[in-house]
């Protein structure tokens, strides 16, 4: 699967160890679990390859505190007990976010995700 970053902050949390150590307060094993997500993503043939697998817990966001979050998902950077996340929107074959994102029916189609961000859950 092809995939594109936000932005560059982002882009290096997930492709600089460095980077990514320094988000998780050096946190070698966080820095590690991320980069393995990203490969996983990567590697993953379409977005259902990726929901399958319940390690991943791939989940849709809910709107809070009036910030909508229609069409993003989030995985687990490490575990649900983790509070690390990865943030990302499916992207069609001309890289624009599905309108609606019924994500049963276009899961299968899906070989582009946009990484939002790396966050801490709620925060």
């Amino acid at each position: 699967m092809k995939i594109i970053f936000s932005n560059t902050t982002t882009e290096e949390q997930c492709t600089s160890q460095k980077a990514a150590k320094k988000l998780f307060g050096g946190d070698i094993l966080l820095a590690r679990s991320l980069h393995a997500r990203i490969n996983a993503l990567r590697q993953a043939e379409n977005l259902k390859d990726i929901i399958v697998q319940p390690q991943f817990r791939f989940h849709k966001l809910k709107n809070k505190n009036g910030k909508d979050l229609e069409g993003y998902f989030a995985i687990d950077v490490k575990t649900k007990t983790n509070p690390w996340r990865i943030i990302l929107e499916p992207l069609d074959e001309d890289e624009q976010p599905y309108v609606p994102c019924n994500i049963d029916e276009i899961a299968a189609v899906v070989r582009i995700v946009e990484i939002e961000e790396v966050s801490r859950h709620y925060e």
